[in-house]
């Protein structure tokens, strides 16, 4: 019987602050905004873990988002920060899958959930369907193959 390690998840946590044009008339974070926070954790997690995006484009690929969810569970409004933590979600297709938490900063209470999926197109726009040689060597790199 082959025994399975199982390895700490690709994480990175990032802090940032509530800006004043990130919020609506009543000092809340407008709940598109989210989107762009979770854009803010995935360049932190690019930079850590060398997944940036230039980095991909550089080897011939582009990845846009093909999926997002939200779940929104408490407000920040102006003046408040929050730390987004986002972590790969490993899978076997051509795909990147991202999952999200943001916190606020001062209770740590959960303030939004979500996740993304990217999918990968050569730079003439085509649908990949293999994953694609970096990827597969930044993977076993990170011990997931």
């Amino acid at each position: 019987m082959e025994l399975k390690l199982k390895l700490k998840p690709l994480t990175n946590r990032t802090k940032i602050n509530v800006k004043f044009s990130e919020v609506d008339s009543l000092g809340i974070v407008w709940h598109g905004n989210y989107i762009r926070f979770f854009e803010e954790g995935r360049e932190a997690f690019g930079e850590e873990f060398d997944l940036r995006y230039l980095d991909i484009y550089k080897r011939g690929y582009i990845t846009p988002i093909v999926q997002i969810s939200l779940d929104y569970k408490r407000p920040l409004t102006y003046g408040e920060s929050m730390i987004i933590e986002t972590t790969y979600v490993d899978c076997e297709a051509a795909k990147i899958i991202y999952n999200y938490k943001i916190f606020r900063n001062t209770d740590k209470a959960l303030v939004v959930s979500g996740s993304s999926t990217q999918a990968f197109l050569n730079l003439e726009r085509q649908l990949v369907l293999t994953i694609p040689p970096f990827f597969q060597k930044w993977k076993k790199k990170h011990g997931l193959t």
